[in-house]
């Protein structure tokens, strides 16, 4: 699935390089007989960047819960912007993500997708252009990101996969600086629990070592979903639910409808794949 004369991405830096392989597995997902998420962009992305896509390691199981946190990032973000049609959506880390088409927000709704230099460019490339929507580059690090954007509106901020690659200092700055730039809004995220030594090495053997996200992993994660309102009192957790209890699990790989099932027995399986939101 991918163009020998397409677009060359040889220069990404590792970390960059994961946008590459949550886009993937959203490609893979759209060509599938029963799409989770069906997002058609994701395909003709794919295709259009000259790049081994094969070697990244996106088992069935992998291409099945990138599909499924998607959407579920997604039904919250539309829930959002049905009931403030005036909001901002920031979506961090947004790499190759095409969620605003996905979405569909009305034009009064401003749309930023925050992610590094290169992969902004590659945003810019691949991508097209939407009224309202605007790719900005940066990184979520460093101070004073997030100055130019709009802070008289309600705002839904919306990550996925980014907090993993991220400190935990990083991450309570972050959190601190968005919820302190906007007045109210919605923040949501997924989350994949606490993450020990053990969970990375068994996330890089199998997902083929070097091309694994998990070697680039930095937070350790928390298990109490109430655990970021210590960070911040500005936040108040709306929900925590788990894509492992989602009716999807139907039809889940086998191995992962099998991880379904023990999930609702041993809460530390669902807390690996579960979305958290939270107001402020």
């Amino acid at each position: 699935m991918c163009l020998a004369s397409g677009m060359d991405v040889g220069d990404l830096e590792p970390v960059e390089r994961t946008a590459l392989l949550t886009e993937y597995a959203r490609a893979l997902d759209a060509s599938a007989a029963r799409p989770i998420l069906a997002d058609p962009l994701a395909r003709s992305t794919v295709d259009e960047i000259d790049f081994p896509f094969s070697d990244l390691g996106v088992t069935p199981s992998v291409r099945t819960l990138v599909a499924l946190r998607a959407r579920m990032l997604d039904q919250r973000v539309r829930d959002f912007v049905t009931v403030n049609p005036c909001a901002v959506v920031v979506d961090l880390g947004a790499g190759l993500n095409s969620m605003v088409f996905r979405v569909d927000p009305p034009a009064t709704v401003d749309w930023f997708s925050v992610d590094l230099p290169r992969v902004i460019q590659l945003r810019n490339a691949l991508l097209p252009q939407r009224e309202n929507a605007r790719n900005l580059s940066a990184s979520v690090i460093e101070d004073d990101w997030a100055a130019t954007l709009p802070r008289d509106r309600s705002t839904a901020i919306v990550a996925d996969g980014l907090f993993a690659f991220l400190t935990e200092s990083a991450i309570v700055g972050l959190f601190r600086g968005l919820t302190t730039n906007f007045p109210s809004g919605m923040l949501v995220f997924n989350d994949y629990g606490r993450v020990g030594r053990l969970n990375r090495i068994t996330g890089r053997l199998a997902m083929r070592g070097t091309n694994s996200p998990h070697q680039h992993w930095n937070f350790a994660g928390f298990k109490d979903a109430r655990h970021p309102e210590t960070w911040n009192p500005r936040l108040h957790l709306n929900e925590e639910v788990s894509a492992m209890f989602e009716p999807e699990a139907a039809a889940f790989p086998m191995g992962l409808r099998l991880a379904s099932r023990v999930a609702k027995r041993f809460p530390p399986i669902a807390r690996k794949a579960r979305v958290l939101r939270y107001r402020f």
